[in-house]
């Protein structure tokens, strides 16, 4: 199969049954942030990820088969850069059905063990962001791939989460969660077809050598720290407004409150 033939069968395809099948309420929510959210994602995306994948590819990372791809722009394949686009359109429309799919977008209480989530989280992704750098500065060959991820992806998470991190939480967790576990487990399928066709291949010498069921670590993290990029990029679009209005530092309702229609046309 080649790399154009992967992309047409794996994200084209599936994104065109999505957006025809998209529910009409959502279009309504957000109003011009709905419309647009999506694609300021695959704006930033686009930029963001170009030369670290090509730095990546340089470094023999990963690379393709010169019969897979039509040709290449510096060291990456254009359905690559493809790839930058189409993967947050497929799950900023995974993400939009689940929306559209809920009637309110409701402030939830929290678990009792989590009293303040913006904390816990910005802890956690400063935890990711510390790793990433110390494999990328001080781990061994085997650690440059997962270094390279985790320093690139974890900080811009961090400073999302910082950003909004407790108004997410409160408002969509389950949303936000299921468009993650979803696009990234399918991702992750389409990922293992990929390799074990020889459309790209792995390096053994940067990666641990860790692959559960078939797939290395490192692919399984990159697909799930790009889907939380894309989910929470996209959420942040549509809720900015509430950040501003909210003072959600430190608590959030103990009980559901309707946040809807601040969404709303």
């Amino acid at each position: 199969m080649s790399y154009l033939n992967f992309l047409l069968l794996y994200l084209a395809l599936p994104i065109v049954i999505m957006a025809a099948t998209l529910p009409k309420p959502l279009a309504g929510r957000g109003n011009k942030r709905a419309r647009w959210s999506i694609a300021l994602v695959c704006i930033i995306a686009f930029v963001y990820t170009t030369p670290w994948d090509n730095y990546l590819v340089y470094r023999e990372v990963w690379w393709y088969g010169p019969d897979r791809v039509l040709g290449t722009i510096f060291y990456v394949p254009y359905e690559e850069y493809a790839f930058f686009i189409l993967q947050p359109i497929f799950t900023g429309l995974l993400f939009y059905h689940i929306l559209g799919r809920n009637k309110e977008w409701t402030s939830q209480p929290l678990p009792p063990w989590l009293s303040s989530p913006q904390l816990v989280g910005s802890i956690l992704y400063a935890a990711l962001t510390i790793a990433g750098f110390w494999f990328l500065f001080f781990g061994d060959d085997s650690a440059l791939y997962m270094g390279l991820i985790l320093s690139w992806a974890a900080p811009v998470l961090l400073g999302m989460w910082i950003y909004g991190g407790s108004l997410l939480w409160g408002m969509m967790r389950w949303m936000a969660g299921g468009a993650v576990a979803g696009s990234t487990v399918y991702l992750w399928i389409a990922d293992w077809v990929a390799i074990s066709d020889g459309i790209w291949e792995i390096s053994s010498e940067y990666t641990f050598g860790i692959n559960p069921f078939g797939l290395p670590i490192e692919e399984a993290t990159f697909f799930l720290v790009t889907n939380l990029l894309v989910v929470q990029g996209v959420a942040l679009f549509l809720t900015g407004d509430l950040i501003s209005k909210q003072d959600m530092r430190s608590e959030t309702p103990a009980s559901k409150s309707p946040v809807s229609s601040s969404l709303d046309t």
